[in-house]
């Protein structure tokens, strides 16, 4: 099984505190302690101190401190210092991509091939990103004034990211509010704070200023609603649940902060009767297994169309049964376990719920053994539930796929539409009139056609319904974190007085 060694090193490096507050490491203040557990074995990997709403205020304090000296900064110094950040990240990609198994269960070829390449690629983007930031040209569009518009960074970003990705959460969060000219302060996931922590400290490396991004690692309940609800805190941003994002958004509307949500998701896959069989095969499996199908664009529904549903059935059963659940730092390995053993037994309590209304047709239960100690789940396929069923309609955030037939173009797509999440979805088809319809139809941030998962820096991540609202990456959200202000000029002396007297009449 997994290497001790790997505990020491990220223990070693984090040895002085959880909390990134100014530019150094410090311990939390609440007088509680978390423990990061390695959910492959179980292990206690990294005990901390947890933090205070005392904490948050000294991060809100430090950031709102180096807010001016930052955004009085040149899109080409933030540049800059971008480009050395994705440097620093590259060289330290292993740390970093260990740390990221360690504390997340994910397989080693995954944080190294996806997470921590996609991270640093990210930060690059936005290095190039910072020096866009753009309003309109000028114009007369008022008689003898100018106006234009600038764009200008909000403040004080106040974020929370996920346990599912936090490495790169955290940087989806981070570079475009710092590219733009804002400082932060992130509050990770309690059960995954390492990787955000180690990515604090690389930009400190890299000569990003101290103060510009902040990280106070404690409980939601207490830090995070007093981050979302502090006075100084301009924006928030916030990935996770639907249910805990309405909670941010009540806070947040007290102090009439910007906001922006990534919610859940429950994709659906929809493949039609002209589709290649055995791409929509592997597309399933792939992506509904992905993270263990800990991410909101997991495949989690596929409906196929009837012809092709018994063959789409037996196949994916037969490939999920084949996919090589183990130890994440094992070269082999596919699947790596869940985030938790209580999120192990979630999963597992939809599944034995679903036993009396579907077919479980593979999986559907916690391997023995060997890997009896983790919080592993089998790859599972349910077929035959109801579009009003549970396992249907919830997000599981497993690794469990939900298959069902439809008949018509019409019905399949007012399937694919009828929960209340729209972050993604897919459609196959080799039909480039259905692809398209499906992806005009299908109410989702995004729509792949004949694939299913992939993501780029230079394109938004982001829902629709009670999947949230708001962009990551892309242009889109580096605008997000902006401002714009129209500013006007009068160009002439005589101006100013005639309005004056249309306003006011003829006085002295």
């Amino acid at each position: 099984m997994h290497n001790p060694g790997h505990r020491f090193q990220a223990q070693d490096r984090l040895a002085d505190g959880a909390q990134y507050i100014g530019g150094r490491l410090t311990k939390g203040t609440s007088g509680r302690t978390h423990a990061v557990v390695n959910p492959a074995t179980g292990e206690e990997v990294y005990t901390y101190e947890l933090a205070s709403t005392a904490d948050v205020d000294a991060a809100v304090a430090a950031a709102r401190e180096a807010f001016p000296g930052w955004a009085g900064t040149t899109p080409g110094e933030r540049s800059d210092a971008l480009h050395r950040f994705a440097a620093v990240l590259a060289e330290r990609a292993e740390e970093f991509a260990q740390a990221e198994s360690l504390q997340c269960g994910k397989p080693l070829k995954l944080t190294r091939e996806f997470d921590v390449p996609g991270t640093i690629d990210n930060t690059a983007f936005f290095a190039g990103a910072a020096r866009h930031l753009q309003g309109q040209s000028a114009g007369e569009y008022s008689g003898d004034h100018t106006s234009y518009v600038r764009r200008e960074p909000i403040g004080v970003v106040g974020s929370i990211a996920p346990w599912n990705y936090p490495l790169q959460m955290a940087a989806w969060k981070i570079l475009p509010a710092i590219a733009a000219g804002n400082t932060i302060v992130l509050k990770p996931a309690e059960l995954t704070p390492l990787t955000s922590l180690l990515f604090a400290e690389a930009a400190t490396h890299a000569g990003i200023p101290d103060g510009v991004i902040n990280i106070v690692t404690g409980l939601g309940k207490e830090t995070g609603e007093h981050l979302v609800g502090h006075p100084d805190v301009a924006m928030t941003s916030f990935t996770g649940s639907t249910a805990v994002g309405k909670r941010v958004a009540e806070i947040a509307t007290s102090t009439v902060k910007r906001l922006h949500l990534e919610l859940g998701g429950k994709a659906p896959f929809l493949v039609f009767d002209d589709a290649d069989l055995e791409a929509a095969v592997h597309g399933a499996v792939a992506g509904s297994l992905i993270n263990t199908g800990q991410d909101c664009t997991a495949a989690t529904r596929a409906y196929v169309q009837r012809p092709l549903y018994e063959a789409f059935v037996e196949r994916t059963g037969a490939l999920m049964a084949s996919v090589r659940v183990g130890d994440p730092f094992a070269p082999g390995t596919d699947l790596g376990p869940l985030i938790s053993h209580a999120q192990r037994d979630r999963v597992a309590g939809f599944v034995d719920r679903a036993r009396g209304y579907a077919r479980v047709v593979t999986g559907g239960e916690a391997p023995q053994g060997e890997l009896k100690s983790g919080a592993y789940y089998a790859p599972t396929l349910v077929a035959d539930a109801g579009q009003d069923s549970e396992i249907v309609q919830a997000e599981i955030f497993g690794p469990v796929l939900v298959v069902l037939p439809f008949d018509t173009d019409d019905e399949g797509i007012a399937l694919a539409n009828d929960t209340p999440y729209g972050l993604a979805a897919s459609a196959w088809s080799r039909d480039v009139y259905r692809a398209n319809r499906a992806t005009r139809e299908i109410k989702a941030g995004c729509v792949w056609v004949n694939d299913h998962i992939p993501i780029i820096s230079e394109m938004p991540h982001g829902g629709y319904k009670a999947s949230g609202f708001g962009k990551d990456m892309s242009a889109y959200s580096f605008e997000e974190y902006t401002q714009i202000k129209h500013v006007m000029f009068d160009n002439t002396a005589v101006a100013r007085k005639d309005w004056h007297r249309t306003v006011f009449g003829d006085r002295p």
